[in-house]
């Protein structure tokens, strides 16, 4: 749990424009399941407005505080028993130079007594009838969930303490906590306001001006919450076992359907001489950046490992070919691994051990194939067919991502076909968010703002995790996510499907793209609508755009970039979805052909993709489809995404509803990033590599190699 990260100075400044309590209030209604309390949000105005105001006085405005902040992102079964410290401040000690690190246990008492004489651990508070611990009792606890062996701080060189600060308080009214016998460490100083002085020269013996981003990003990744990209944990990982370090509840789905496995399939060395045909079912549901993929692809390297016969489906182009591009895998290793959900018309003869069922929202009612014969058309649903196909079958799905009127899948759908066999899948759900720079604010705040919750959207307001901002023009937008990608990010374009959609013309090799998406004087193409490389081999196919170094010149959309990331996503919302008058509107757009080059231009804009046109869809279904298209799109980056509309209503309320975010330091370019965040993303290997399936060497990874994700 983490409910804020912003440096002393951008703090005041948030609060300064009224918005930090209501964000933390939010956040911790996330969280807890429950409104924050008004002690608590007196707290947040008062006792936190001190401290930043304290450090900037110090001359250490720039030192980062982390908010109502656990030891770890996991979280426990129980989400009020988590252990929390009011604020840990991060930055630079001044004369080490080693990350340092401060735990605050803010209060607002103005007299503490003793309860009695015996002990200095309990003090009574005037206006709380229970007995209190002394807050150096807290932080001793606090301390060692960050330090110790399981901590985020173990194993590296710090400087790490803790304080209690009662800025109501003054030495003389304050006396129990201050005795001789008070608790004693490096943890357990308490300060008043008439200490104040002494405060600021500590503050500034622990930290250096500089120096407290770099801190707060290793305090984030040893925390879980900075992650490795999904291809470039496969690349580092060689694709076979040890592909991720998966979570509490992630962990928790990968071990039960090992043990279901192990139940069902029995010993692939030891054949029974009955077969057991027992099935079984699996349903894991979560929202963009949860860990989907990553249980997945770890079930699959786990599986294989153990002898099993697996395959890996997706109903994604994009994401099988990046995949295939990215780690390096050459086609005929792919293809013995990866497939797609329309692959199993006929069922495999004996059924596979496991499939694994990647965006199985995509799944369609059939499957359906123009360029087969009718025969090997599908006859039934094809989730059917996957459950044909599998002894033990894992789908993992979210609800907010079918974006065609004919994607049928959902948690009932799978779930009802099961139980006709006689089955009852185990359902489970990934709520943790692991993309989006971990702030699960950011994308909640997306799907309040696209009207996929019904809650009126508030303002954005930052929380130190994620960036957003709207460009002024699509010029600017390309500016800046041109610039991320050439100063080391990963960085793409993507837009909504506004604009008729050519494809490569000419012949050959030096095939060429027409320019699309045209806005004013700006005008790019789509990414090519092609198997192969365009334009003597400058424009990759549409496939591999999302991780070709080329892809930077062309415009995506959902259907190549689903299932992906990079760090900073540009993305332009077209005049499919428009602001009026309070409310979104969904627009069909009109074609026509280019007299003088027979290309087809924009005559009425709205949306121009084919699944969504004719009389397919009712209004509530293209609604439902262009809302959750954006969704998507807004959700590819791990750190800033940069919104942009055509349509002048529609941009004046994205300008309203990010309002102004650029604080200093808190724009997040890969210049202005610590070193330790700006990890170089990892080359593509070369095509068709060796690379061992590992069989029956689970547990036992490669010496050196690092966990993952």
């Amino acid at each position: 749990m983490l409910l804020l990260r912003l440096s002393a100075q951008d703090l005041l400044a948030l609060n300064s424009r009224r918005r930090m309590v209501p964000h933390l209030a939010a956040r911790w209604k996330h969280f807890r399941g429950t409104e924050a309390s008004l002690s608590e949000r007196t707290a947040w105005a008062e006792s936190l407005v001190e401290l930043a105001k304290d450090l900037v006085a110090a001359d250490r405005g720039g030192v980062e505080m982390i908010v109502e902040c656990a030891a770890t992102v996991e979280e426990p079964e129980n989400r009020n028993d988590q252990r929390l410290i009011d604020v840990v401040l991060a930055g630079r000690h001044p004369e080490t130079h080693h990350p340092s690190f401060q735990l605050v246990e803010l209060k607002r008492w103005s007299t503490v007594t003793r309860v009695e004489a015996a002990t200095a651990e309990l003090v009574h508070v005037p206006g709380i009838i229970e007995p209190k611990r002394h807050p150096a009792l807290q932080l001793r606890e606090c301390f060692d969930l960050f330090t110790g062996d399981k901590g985020p701080l173990d194993g590296l060189q710090v400087e790490c303490g803790g304080f209690a600060y009662l800025h109501n308080a003054t030495e003389e009214s304050a006396k129990p906590l201050l005795d001789a016998d008070a608790p004693t460490g490096i943890y357990a100083r308490t300060y008043t306001k008439d200490r104040r002085a002494k405060l600021l020269a500590d503050l500034r013996g622990h930290f250096a001006e500089n120096g407290g981003d770099h801190a707060a990003e290793l305090l984030l990744k040893k925390m879980n919450l900075r992650n490795t990209p999904l291809l470039d944990a496969m690349i580092r990982s060689r694709g076979e076992d040890t592909v991720f370090t998966l979570r509490r509840k992630q962990k928790e789905i990968a071990d039960d359907v090992m043990e279901k496995a192990s139940l069902i399939l029995g010993d692939p060395d030891r054949p029974t001489l009955v077969p057991d045909d027992r099935r079984a079912v699996f349903v894991v549901t979560g929202g963009a950046g949860t860990g989907k993929s990553a249980v997945g692809l770890q079930l699959k390297a786990r599986l294989e490992a153990a002898g099993r016969t697996v395959r890996y489906a997706s109903g994604s182009r994009a994401f099988n070919g990046a995949l295939q591009e990215h780690v390096g895998y050459g086609d005929r290793e792919f293809k013995e691994s990866f497939t797609y959900f329309s692959s199993f018309v006929t069922p495999p003869d004996p059924p596979l051990d496991v499939l694994i069922c990647d965006e199985a929202h995509r799944l369609r009612d059939r499957t359906t194939n123009r360029y087969l014969p009718a025969e090997a058309q599908g006859k039934k649903p094809q989730v059917d067919e996957l459950l044909d196909a599998s002894r033990l079958t894992v789908f993992f799905l979210d609800g907010s991502q079918s974006v065609r009127p004919n994607e049928v899948g959902t948690a009932d759908l799978i779930t009802n076909a099961a139980k006709a066999r006689g089955i009852t899948p185990a359902r489970y759900e990934l709520s943790a968010q692991y993309r989006c720079g971990g702030s699960d604010g950011y994308v909640h705040w997306v799907r309040d703002v696209l009207g996929l919750t019904g809650n009126e959207p508030e303002p954005w307001t930052p929380d130190g995790l994620m960036h957003v901002e709207v460009a002024d023009s699509a010029a600017d937008m390309e500016r800046i996510i041109r610039a991320e990608a050439e100063a080391g990010a990963s960085a793409r374009m993507v837009a909504g499907f506004c604009w008729p959609w050519t494809k490569p013309r000419g012949k050959g090799a030096g095939r060429w793209l027409e320019a699309d998406v045209r806005i004013g004087g700006w005008h790019k193409p789509w990414n090519a609508y092609s198997e192969s490389f365009c334009e003597d081999g400058t424009v990759p196919p549409s496939k591999i755009w999302s991780v070709h170094p080329a892809g930077i010149n062309q415009i995506g959309c959902v259907y190549t970039a689903q299932g992906l990331e990079w760090d900073w996503c540009g993305v332009i919302i077209g005049e499919d979805m428009v602001r009026r008058d309070g409310r979104w509107v969904f627009q069909k757009g009109k074609a026509r052909k280019d007299p003088e080059t027979g290309v087809k231009r924009v005559a009425a804009p709205g949306s121009f993709d084919p699944s969504l046109r004719g009389k397919k869809p009712d209004d509530e279904d293209f609604a439902r489809c262009i809302r959750h298209a954006y969704h998507v799109l807004m959700t590819r980056a791990s750190r800033a995404t940069v919104l942009y509309s055509p349509d002048e209503e529609t941009q004046a309320y994205l300008k309203q509803i990010v309002g102004d975010v650029r604080i200093d330091g808190l724009r997040p370019t890969w210049e202005n990033l610590p070193p330790v965040a700006r990890a170089a993303h990892l080359p593509r290997p070369k095509r068709g590599r060796n690379r061992s399936r590992n069989r029956k060497k689970q547990n036992k990874p490669d010496k050196g190699q690092r966990p993952l994700f």
